[in-house]
C-alpha cells in the first residue's frame, strides 16, 4: 500500500495544477473560520454568526462537515486530472511496462482517494475543534466528542464521491469531460426525482415515496449522509415555532446511507478495474 501511495504522490508532486487546486481546497476549508467574523445588521436587528451557535459543540461537527463537503469539487478536479494525465503523458502505459499490474494501478488510485479523504477529514476535525474551543458555549468533554459520526460520514462521502470521479476519469480520459459527466449525472438524478414527484403527485406521503427510491442513487445517497444543518439551529427553530411550524426532521447519520454509499464506492472501483482490463492501452 505504501509503495503504491508513494508512486501516486510522486506523480502529484510534479503536477502544478493539482498542487494549486489542493492548496485552494485546504485554504477554503480553513476559511470556514472566517464565518465567525460575519455580522448582519438590519436596523436595530443584529446577528453575529459566531454568537448564533453555529460553532457550539456538538453542532459544529454537523455544520462544518456539511459546509466542507460543498468544497469537495476542488479535490474532484485533482482526482480526475490524475487519470487524464495518465493517458496524456503515457505514464499508465509506462507503469504497466515497468511491472505494475492493472489491479495495482487501480489500487494506487483508490489509496490516493482514501488518503485525500482522510487528510480532508483530519483537517476539518482540527479546524472544527479549534473553532469550537474558542466559540462554543459548551466545552464539556462528553459534549465535545458527541456527534463525531458526522466526521465518519464526511470521510465516507468523500471516498464515494472521489471514487465516482475516478471511474469517470478512466471512462472518458479527459478531466473536463469527466467533471462534465458528473454534472450530467447530477442533472439526470434531478430529472428522475422530478419525474417521481410527478408520478406520485396526489398520493399520500409522496415525498417519502420519492425519497425511498432516490436514496439508492449515488449522488443522492452521498447528499443524504450529511443533511442540511441550518434548520437545526435553535434560532431557526424558534422562528419557525412562532409561525406554527414544527420540525420533525432527523439529522442523524443513517447507517443505511452509509451502506449505500459504501456499495457504490465498491461498484465504482470495480468498474474502473474492469474497464481498465478491457481497454487496449
Amino acid at each position: 500500500m505504501l509503495r503504491l501511495l508513494t508512486i501516486e504522490f510522486h506523480k502529484l508532486k510534479y503536477n502544478k495544477a493539482s498542487k494549486i487546486l489542493s492548496i485552494i481546497y485546504f485554504g477554503l476549508l480553513t476559511s470556514i473560520a472566517l464565518i465567525a467574523a460575519i455580522k448582519f445588521e438590519f436596523g436595530s436587528f443584529k446577528i453575529h454568526l459566531a454568537d448564533a451557535g453555529i460553532f457550539n459543540f456538538p453542532y459544529i461537527w454537523h455544520f462544518n462537515t456539511y459546509i466542507a463537503s460543498i468544497l469537495k469539487f476542488f479535490l474532484l478536479l485533482v482526482i480526475v486530472s490524475m487519470m487524464s494525465n495518465e493517458y496524456s503523458y503515457k505514464t499508465l502505459k509506462q507503469n504497466l511496462i515497468d511491472g505494475l499490474s492493472k489491479k495495482e494501478f487501480i489500487l494506487s488510485k483508490f489509496y490516493a482517494v482514501i488518503a485525500f479523504a482522510a487528510v480532508s477529514t483530519v483537517f476539518v476535525f482540527i479546524v472544527s475543534l479549534v473553532l469550537g474551543l474558542i466559540y462554543s458555549d459548551y466545552n464539556e468533554f462528553a459534549i465535545i466528542v458527541s456527534d463525531l459520526e458526522y466526521l465518519v460520514a464526511f470521510f465516507i462521502k468523500l471516498v464515494g464521491f472521489f471514487s465516482f470521479g475516478l471511474f469517470l476519469g478512466i471512462l472518458v480520459k479527459r478531466s473536463a469531460f469527466a467533471v462534465g459527466a458528473m454534472f450530467v449525472w447530477l442533472i439526470i438524478e434531478s430529472i428522475f426525482k422530478g419525474f417521481l414527484y410527478w408520478q406520485f403527485q396526489g398520493s399520500d406521503n409522496s415525498g417519502d415515496k420519492v425519497d425511498s427510491i432516490m436514496q439508492f442513487l449515488p449522488l443522492e445517497a452521498m447528499a443524504n449522509l450529511i443533511k442540511e444543518p441550518f434548520s437545526r439551529l435553535g434560532a431557526v427553530r424558534s422562528a419557525a415555532n412562532t409561525m406554527g411550524e414544527i420540525f420533525t426532521k432527523s439529522y442523524s447519520v443513517d447507517f443505511l446511507n452509509v451502506l449505500i454509499v459504501s456499495f457504490w464506492t465498491f461498484i465504482f472501483i470495480f468498474l474502473s478495474y474492469k474497464l481498465l482490463l478491457k481497454r487496449d492501452l
